[in-house]
């Protein structure tokens, strides 16, 4: 007999998700009744009883204690049946591949993506759609209220689910399928490239490198790089997931996976380098001596997927976060198809993917995706990256090269300001916020501004609108300044600030980003005033 206890809570301040789900420091979320009381507004929210949830995570600490918990409330609330990823493991693309190829009603996604994991580091919990895409901003909301009002959550009194073993298990009236996390994903992945020319490829001699920073990547990259492509036994590194990520910031940047860079531009560079986040989503591609920024990588990859066998039809649109450059944008309008600028969170590209509008996603923060899932996918553009090279039989330098050469360069970087003091960013963007209206025609460091705006996105496919979405100086030569308080983090705000500055070519296209940038840096900087607002006068992090 199997007993559902329902035990007393009162709600807990703070448990507003953001962007992607809530994030908090571990010690915060293993609090008494912090898991639970979320738990339970899930499911209050999106309703449990009868329906097939998928369950993952990225690895980190608590991921294996969180998921037994999540597992006896979902029985007790009465779901009947979830799937979960062997040892609570799923990267979020494969549990989003999941939710969509087993029809399910939605997912629950135990990560902190690329933050730090650990006993005192940070976790995270959200709520993927039937779509496979993270929860819109509406269902957030309802979580969130719910939190603030909750008096009771239900448990299952039972033993832990042997998670560790592939099968089907019972937990109470409830099913749980635990299923091996990567060969779903894997056989995806097939059917999208053009497998036998990247092992052809691997097979002449061509070497990578893959970075999985001890995070969720490294099951899947070994599996499909190593095992089905080819690649020689050790072209995966830091391919075990390690509950602390092995002391590592799994953030795949230049600043985080400095290994990976000082190897990619050292004598013995391999041809290809990459790397991936804590929870799967994220890439970072290197050529040998060449750093690819996730903007050009998104041109990159729209000008090049029809070469694959699973865009072979072409592209229906490119969709871009607003922080992102346009690079994309003049591929989509070089093909003659839709493009699109959305606020930050995957959850703006869903719409377009499921409407049909867009096939290729991407943000600057280092995500790309297409609608082959719901959420960016690291080693989805790794693989596409492979497939380009294969086909096209040159290095990635050449490629970038030949892009700019075609498309003009968008020089591009983002500068962090991270853990700044909260009231002090909102006295700054109150101010810069205030500014706009006399910004335009304004001359800062030679350039003219011609536009300044609060950035707000209408959804051509709901309607909906989203305000306040970063603030954007754009000047007449094409430069532009964009300027974000983000919530990502755990601690403080970070200040975020995109640089971009177009060059049409054929000259000035081999220019360090940085050098390139500098009277945009500096134009951004006295614009905003953020050395005297916030005491502040070099970014933390460069990317």
């Amino acid at each position: 007999m199997t007993q559902i206890t329902t035990v007393s809570t009162s709600p807990i301040a703070g448990q507003k998700p953001g962007t992607s789900g809530l994030r908090k420091k571990t010690p915060v979320f293993m609090g008494r009744h912090y898991l639970e009381n979320f738990v339970q507004a899930i499911f209050d929210v999106v309703g449990a009883e009868g329906k097939t949830f998928v369950l993952g995570g990225d690895g980190r600490y608590f991921n294996d204690r969180a998921a037994q918990v999540i597992l006896r409330m979902a029985a007790a609330n009465g779901a009947a049946r979830v799937i979960v990823g062997q040892g609570a493991i799923l990267s979020t693309p494969a549990a989003s591949h999941l939710i969509r190829l087993m029809k399910t009603d939605g997912g629950i996604i135990m990560s902190a993506s690329h933050n730090p994991g650990g006993p005192e580091e940070d976790f995270g919990v959200k709520f993927n759609m039937p779509n496979g895409g993270p929860a819109p901003e509406g269902v957030t909301e309802a979580m969130y209220q719910r939190t603030t009002v909750i008096t009771e959550y239900k448990v299952l009194e039972a033993q832990d689910v042997d998670l560790g073993r592939v099968g089907r298990h019972q937990l109470g009236p409830m099913i749980v399928d635990v299923v091996d996390p990567v060969t779903d994903y894997a056989a995806l992945m097939e059917t999208l490239f053009d497998f036998a020319a990247i092992r052809a490829m691997f097979a002449g001699g061509f070497r990578m490198r893959m970075d999985s920073m001890c995070a969720v990547t490294g099951p899947y990259a070994v599996e499909i790089l190593e095992n089905r492509l080819g690649a020689p036994k050790g072209t995966c590194v830091n391919a075990t997931p390690l509950p602390d990520f092995g002391g590592m910031h799994p953030d795949p940047n230049p600043t985080w996976a400095k290994a990976l860079m000082d190897e990619m531009f050292s004598d013995a560079a391999p041809d290809f380098g990459a790397a991936s986040d804590g929870d799967g989503d994220r890439n970072m591609v290197v050529g040998r001596g060449i750093y690819v920024s996730p903007s050009d990588s998104l041109a990159v990859l729209a000008a090049n997927a029809h070469l694959a066998p699973g865009y072979k039809a072409g592209l229906k649109g490119v969709a871009r976060s607003m922080p992102t450059s346009a690079a994309a944008d003049r591929v989509a309008d070089a093909l003659g198809i839709g493009k699109y600028e959305t606020p930050t969170g995957w959850k703006f590209f869903g719409n377009l993917l499921d409407a049909g509008k867009a096939t290729i996603c991407g943000e600057e923060s280092f995500g790309t995706g297409s609608d082959h899932v719901r959420e960016k996918d690291g080693l989805w553009a790794v693989l596409l990256w492979l497939n380009i090279l294969a086909v096209r039989q040159q290095s990635v330098a050449e490629i970038l090269r030949e892009h700019w050469a075609t498309y003009g360069r968008n020089y591009y970087s983002r500068h962090d300001f991270e853990a700044v003091e909260v009231a002090k960013a909102d006295v700054m963007m109150a101010a810069l916020r205030g500014s706009l209206a006399g910004l335009s025609g304004r001359v800062v460091e030679g350039m003219t501004v011609s536009a300044a705006d609060d950035f707000a996105y209408t959804d051509p496919v709901d309607g909906s609108v989203s305000q306040k979405q970063g603030v954007r100086v754009m000047f007449q030569d094409g430069s532009r300044i964009v300027y974000r308080l983000s919530g990502t983090g755990t601690e403080g705000a970070t200040l975020r600030v995109y640089l971009e500055r177009y060059a049409a070519g054929p000259e000035g296209l081999d220019l360090d980003a940085q050098t390139a940038l500098a009277p945009v840096i500096r134009a951004a900087h006295a614009l905003a005033g953020i050395a005297g607002n916030t005491g502040r006068t070099d970014p933390d992090v460069v990317t």
